[in-house]
Order: structure tokens, then sequence, then C-alpha cells
């Protein structure tokens, strides 16, 4: 739970929100929900994406039931204090795809008196803390963790599950790229894949001897 007033006034340090869990767990659309409060309440608000993400449209922020609000893209963390000068709120979606200097961007911010809404994947497809997420979630005053639901067992899903056989870490896709998985049913999918890769690096060897 997270407090949009602080007790004492007299403060003027914003605070980091950050939103995370798995694909298909809801992250965009609770970032845009917050900020769409905030402008309905007539605060200054600026959203941001990576420019790399154009799976539904080049400037807006589009969540997966179709949710969307407009954007800036930016090509990396450095450009969005500039770009965000007066602002009573910043919203930062899929942050685990920016460098590193996300995280000092986003506190300088929250120092300024801004308050700060990051959403991404804590975890990569492989199950390991993704980019600069750990550390944003480790400065956040508030951190908020999604779930999508399991695709096989219906239990509630915290990992992405890439179903394609692409090893980069960056991919951008949807359904048929990825589908979110239970903790048990995550362990089995890459138990199944590590067998299918040592069966195809280890073939069985056919002996040429003639039977005797």
């Amino acid at each position: 739970m997270f407090l949009e007033n602080t007790v004492n006034q007299k403060e003027q340090f914003g605070w980091i929100e950050v939103i995370c869990g798995s694909m298909f767990s809801g992250k965009t659309e609770e970032l845009i929900r917050r900020l769409k409060r905030a402008q309905f309440a007539k605060q200054r608000v600026e959203i941001f994406k990576p420019t790399i993400d154009k799976r539904y449209h080049d400037e807006m922020v589009v969540s997966h039931d179709s949710n969307e609000i407009r954007s800036t893209p930016v090509p990396a963390a450095a450009n969005i204090p500039i770009l965000a000068d007066n602002c009573d709120v910043v919203g930062i979606d899929e942050a685990q795809f920016f460098d590193d200097e996300i995280i000092k961007v986003c506190n300088d911010l929250a120092n300024r008196g801004v308050r700060v809404i990051v959403a991404g994947l804590d975890m990569d497809f492989k199950g390991n803390p993704f980019g600069p997420m750990p550390a944003l979630m480790a400065t956040a005053e508030y951190v908020t963790k999604v779930h999508a639901v399991c695709t096989r067992t219906g239990n509630l899903a915290q990992y992405s599950f890439r179903k394609t056989a692409n090893d980069n870490l960056v991919m951008l896709g949807e359904t048929e790229e990825y589908e979110p998985l239970s903790r048990a049913a995550y362990y089995k999918a890459m138990l199944n894949e590590k067998i299918k890769k040592i069966q195809v690096n280890n073939p069985e060897q056919i002996s040429t001897k003639k039977p005797t």
C-alpha cells in the first residue's frame, strides 16, 4: 500500500513507486491507472518509455488490455530529467530495458519532490533479476508485485517463460513468444528445455560394426 499524501507537509521530497511482475501480470495497466488518476487531479504528468518498445504504438504506452496513455519514447535514461522539468509525477514503463543510469535518474527526481512511478519486469526469461529493476526496488519507498495466472496450472505466475529458441536477453513479444508460469510450471519447463538440448547435443552413436 502506498500513500499519496505525506504526513509532514513541510518535507518537499518525492518518492519512488515500483510496479513489478512477470509478463501479462498487469504492470502497465496499474501504471496507467495511477498516472490517469494524477492527470485527473490536474497534476503535471510526464510518461516515458524506451524507444525499442514499439509493440503497440510508437508513442503510446499501451497495456495488454488496450488501455493507453501518451508517452515520450527516449533512447536512454539520461534524456528523462531534461524532459521531466516542472513535473509533479513521472511515469516510466518497461524500466528493465533502460541502462543503469535510470536508478540515479529516478532517485534524483524523487529528491527534487517528484512522485516517480516505475513499471517493469523483475526477472528475465531465465529467471534472473532483470537489469536495473533490483536496485530500483531496493531504493523505492513502495513496491507492488503483481502476478499473472499460470497458463499451465492456474496458480499465480511470477515467471516469464520464453517459448521461442532465442537466447537474446532483450526480445519483445506477446503470447506467441511468452507465457506466464508458476514456480512449479517454470521449473518443469526449464528442465524440459535442458533435456531437449542434451538430446540435440549428444545424439545416440550409431555403431558401424557388423554383428558377429
